[in-house]
């Protein structure tokens, strides 16, 4: 009896330390990132732009970065932006720049904002780029998008297009 006790023990120490391992919540987190694209132009704008602002286009990334428990649930979020664009009047300046919810051919409230304040990025010929990254957004927010990326859009602002100068809904890649 005494030689069966302390294999049994090990035995049953084996799998208590096996569980704790990989049930715990407190377990091995992990990173993922959601790439999503936009093709900014004035004519997908509510109302579509006219003007001298109209001939511009653009293409933004943006890249969600998530950190997910080890059940898989996504406990924290960044956005990064990565924005080109050409074809502007030269010396274009944004006001703004920002995720929205709404579907094509509906305007929707600000759901992120890149930061992006009137005066930071200007395109002195009318083309350029620019990024801003580690943008917090709730987790709610990036599994809203995650799951219907469609009914959101992305869309750069200036002065004389206050409501947007080019808009495109975002694409899962």
């Amino acid at each position: 009896m005494k030689r069966l006790i302390l294999p049994l023990t090990l035995l049953v120490l084996g799998f208590s330390l096996s569980a704790c391992k990989y049930n715990s919540p407190s377990g091995p987190s992990s990173n993922s990132k959601n790439t999503f694209t936009a093709v900014l132009l004035p004519a997908n704008e509510v109302p579509a732009v006219v003007g001298a602002e109209a001939t511009g286009s653009g293409t933004a990334t943006i890249t969600l970065n998530l950190t997910k428990d080890s059940n898989g649930y996504v406990t924290a979020a960044t956005v990064d932006f990565s924005v080109t664009v050409t074809g502007f009047p030269n010396g274009t300046a944004l006001t703004g720049a920002h995720i929205h919810g709404g579907a094509a051919g509906t305007n929707g409230g600000i759901l992120i904002s890149t930061g992006l304040a009137p005066g930071d990025v200007s395109f002195p010929t009318g083309a350029g780029s620019f990024s801003r990254t580690g943008i917090t957004t709730t987790v709610d927010q990036a599994n809203a998008i995650i799951a219907n990326p469609g009914s959101f859009y992305f869309n750069i602002h200036t002065a004389a297009n206050s409501g947007g100068v080019a808009r495109g809904q975002l694409i899962a890649q």
